[in-house]
């Protein structure tokens, strides 16, 4: 379930916060958003600890093959296939409940995410795109937010989705860094491998790109441009320092990197919040 790391829910919870910033520039602090966004962080550690089950399930083969990740519980057999598979169905029943306490679009949103979460492990094998693919489903929430609330889906809301999914996009093509040695061995797909040769430029595009977007959002949202964005600059210092100090070869490096974009998304929420309070 990898709650010793919990990088990964915090990473899927931040850009669901983004959009709750906005709900709350929209409406006054209200209970119902108290009790929303405490929901939607327990969701995110169950959602991401069952799809790190599952992921492990499925990649059992590949993951013994890899140094970072042989030992882990079921590729190291510590962990039976049967109790793996029985404590996936639990997290993911509990992540049901959660979701059950919405309306009905939302409902129905939320579960349609269910077959890219199927779909995502396999697409290593297939494309070396499957950051791409992750940004698209691990940002899902970022929309559902929007529905809970009985919003309707607007521009402001899908650049802030679009932006998310860059960013999911240049972090875990940095977390892939760590493996590309092995990958390449057992021909295991990622952009870290297809953008090995110009991976300073790719985050570059990538993550000015996602800031850029998040920028635009804010502007649309409040009509207008606010001193108060000048803050961006801190989120900013992070993605370039990123780009700055990223090693082709370098695992603890990159992991140490990688792990900065929870004060990344930590940072967007903050900024989000104090700029709509200010408007």
């Amino acid at each position: 379930m990898r709650l010793d790391k919990p990088i990964g829910f915090m990473l899927l919870f931040w850009p669901c916060s983004w959009s709750f910033a906005v709900i709350l520039y929209e409406n006054s602090l209200s209970e119902k958003w108290l009790i929303y966004i405490f929901l939607f962080f327990i969701g995110s550690v169950l959602m991401r600890s069952a799809g790190c089950v599952y992921n492990d399930i499925i990649d059992k083969k590949i993951d013994q093959q890899v140094k970072r990740t042989k030992s882990r519980p079921v590729a190291s057999n510590k962990v039976s296939i049967l109790n793996a598979w029985l404590l996936t169905i639990l997290l993911s029943f509990l992540s049901l409940i959660i979701l059950l306490q919405f309306n009905n679009t939302a409902i129905l949103f939320g579960l349609s995410s269910g077959l890219l979460i199927i779909l995502y492990p396999f697409m290593k094998r297939i494309t070396y795109w499957p950051q791409l693919f992750l940004g698209i489903v691990f940002n899902w929430g970022v929309i559902l937010t929007f529905l809970v609330f009985d919003k309707n889906i607007n521009l402001e809301i899908i650049l802030i989705y679009f932006s998310a999914i860059l960013w999911t996009l240049g972090y875990d093509t940095i977390y892939g860094l760590q493996d590309i040695e092995d990958d390449l061995k057992i021909n295991v797909k990622s952009t870290a491998i297809k953008f090995k040769n110009n991976i300073k430029l790719f985050l570059t595009n990538i993550y000015l790109s996602s800031i850029f977007l998040i920028i635009a959002a804010n502007i649309l949202i409040l009509n207008s441009i606010k001193l108060e964005m000048i803050l961006y600059l801190i989120p900013l210092s992070l993605l370039i320092f990123q780009i700055k100090s990223v090693k082709l070869r370098n695992s603890t490096k990159n992991l140490f990197l990688f792990k900065l974009n929870n004060y990344y998304g930590l940072s967007i929420f903050i900024i989000q919040i104090l700029i709509f309070n200010h408007a």
